[in-house]
């Protein structure tokens, strides 16, 4: 479903008009990454095949809200026999940038390693879009250092910095390297949630706790247990002449920090999130919302649940310049 705002903004260079998403082979619940991923659950009273179907059905509807919003679509069929349960998460494993850069990332768990599919990379390209640089950091997983995208990142592209909490899934060395490789700021932090055995965990990726769009920044802020991190993050992102909506523990938990910010083909901002987190958002935090972009939502129970993602992880963001734009972007890489 989706939202209007009543003079939703125009878009900038700051937020894509273009996604990538995996209609998955084979979704289900992997129990390597429960491991360090507290949103997951084992689903007790469907068996494997009917969460797959129900997922299937969620990804689906999601597409069609989406295209039915404007928002242009890449959908990248995974080949059958493929044995990730997970791919329906891409921007783990790739990023691509304004200045043509594509970036392939060190995955945590040996069975999502996969993912990485080259044939994908051509299809991008096949579609017009112009690649201009390839950074690849997969080889940093024999070191057992490891940097899940912009799950592990989440990109300021304004002001060139990039904010990560510290977790099993993403090692500081990695993040500097990226940082340094593509000039970014590194803005690292500590973040965690008490887990079902009571205990706190690390929040596994950034990007469930934090969202920054064109116009809107979004954070649970309360999962920065150290003041002095939790100030230094609060202020950061304040000086990015943003909208700060700040969610609670509970929001978060119910994916509403799992946001991203799009543009349609009209130019108009679109924040898409899921169905849980947009009803998890108060009136007075809608309120807030409205007047700066629409707002979209759609139903991913399944995939929430038994894949610990939801919205924002299942969209890899296409910045690459067609031919046409590639001067345009090395002079404004972002």
């Amino acid at each position: 479903m989706t939202m209007n705002s009543p003079k939703p903004p125009r878009i900038s260079r700051l937020v894509t008009d273009t996604i990538l998403m995996v209609r998955p082979a084979r979704f289900g619940y992997n129990p390597e990454t429960a491991a360090n991923n507290i949103y997951q659950t084992l689903p007790d009273d469907i068996p494997s095949d009917a969460v797959h179907i129900r997922a299937l059905g969620e990804f689906d509807e999601f597409v069609s809200r989406l295209r039915e919003a404007g928002i242009n679509v890449v959908v990248s069929h995974e080949m059958a026999g493929s044995t990730s349960t997970d791919s329906v998460f891409p921007n783990n494993w790739f990023s691509t940038h304004r200045d043509g850069t594509i970036v392939t990332y060190p995955m945590w768990a040996p069975s999502r390693r996969s993912e990485r599919r080259e044939e994908l990379i051509h299809e991008l390209a096949s579609k017009g879009r112009f690649v201009t640089r390839r950074i690849d950091y997969a080889q940093l997983e024999q070191e057992g250092r490891f940097l899940e995208g912009t799950g592990s990142m989440v990109l300021d592209r304004r002001n060139r910095k990039a904010y990560a909490c510290r977790s099993p899934r993403t090692d500081e060395l990695a993040f500097h390297s990226f940082c340094k490789d593509l000039r970014y700021e590194p803005i690292l932090f500590s973040a965690s949630q008490v887990g079902p055995s009571g205990k706190e965990v690390d929040v596994y990726h950034s990007n469930v706790m934090m969202s920054i769009g064109e116009n809107v920044a979004i954070i649970a802020a309360d999962t920065i247990r150290d003041p002095n991190e939790r100030e230094m993050v609060l202020a950061s992102m304040a000086a990015s002449d943003r909208h700060l909506l700040t969610i609670s523990e509970e929001q978060c938990r119910r994916f509403a920090g799992n946001m991203l910010q799009v543009a349609n083909t009209d130019g108009r901002l679109v924040l898409v999130m899921s169905e849980q987190a947009f009803w998890s958002l108060s009136p007075a935090q809608l309120e807030a919302l409205r007047p700066l972009t629409e707002i979209l939502y759609s139903p991913l129970y399944t995939i929430e649940a038994c894949g610990g993602g939801s919205a924002r992880c299942m969209m890899a963001e296409v910045f690459l310049p067609t031919s046409t734009e590639v001067q345009d972007a090395y002079a404004a890489p972002a």
